[in-house]
């Protein structure tokens, strides 16, 4: 298997005042390609800003990461927002959909960023709004769907750039059972597809589903556990 995420001795400090919060404390961490991960851990445990700087919405401050290989703790701005765009699909507790665009634009946006064309665009948004069950959907706005339905279609929007890695942050935070359960469903199917899916979660039930879980504490890594029996 090839790594897709290697982190090395990362450390995030915050200033506050005149002190500094040290939020992760020398984090190593591997993830190989088409892995299914959760990390969990009380609030306060640092698995939010580990997500964040996994996501590079956030840098560290000192450590480095490697993303398929390429060092991102030395990227500029720019250089990061690429790799967000390309490599990186997010998906939120709160949707983040554009409110006046219909579902299809929505999932189209990131291949805009992207550089693709109107009609690749809107023949990939198509497919993948398909995927996750939403053929009938594609000209609504956020407004007129459900909140599974707009969760359907965050999902939509983090798979169209084909990414190496779905990062899934509470994404059933705002559901109820039944259709957290039909998100997870759509979540389990993506890693089955060949996707390397990382879950932050709180709920033991949801975290259950991937196939490794990491657990936080005080900005460290506590516990380091895969969900099977078979060797790697």
């Amino acid at each position: 298997m090839s790594l897709v995420i290697k982190i090395r001795q990362i450390t995030r400090d915050f200033p506050l005042g005149q002190e500094t919060v040290k939020v992760l404390k020398g984090i190593d961490l591997d993830i190989e390609r088409g892995e299914y991960v959760a990390l969990m851990g009380p609030s306060g445990s640092g698995k939010s800003t580990l997500m964040n700087i996994l996501g590079c919405l956030d840098t560290a401050t000192s450590g480095s990461y490697e993303l398929n290989g390429n060092n991102v703790s030395m990227m500029s701005d720019d250089e990061l927002a690429e790799i967000r765009n390309k490599e990186i699909g997010f998906v939120f507790q709160t949707f983040n959909l554009l409110p006046r665009t219909t579902a299809l634009d929505n999932v189209a946006l990131p291949m805009i960023y992207a550089g693709a064309t109107k009609a690749e665009r809107t023949k990939r948004a198509e497919e993948v709004l398909t995927s996750v069950g939403l053929a009938d959907r594609m000209d609504h706005r956020p407004n007129q769907l459900s909140g599974g339905q707009r969760q359907r279609v965050a999902v939509g929007r983090a798979l169209v750039n084909k990414p190496s890695i779905i990062l899934a942050d509470e994404p059933t935070g705002n559901l109820d059972s039944k259709t957290s359960e039909e998100i997870m469903n759509l979540i389990d199917n993506i890693h089955k597809a060949g996707n390397t899916v990382i879950l932050v979660t709180h709920e033991e039930d949801i975290a259950l589903r991937a196939k490794r879980i990491i657990r936080l504490r005080d900005g460290m890594i506590e516990t380091d556990t895969k969900q099977t029996t078979i060797e790697a």
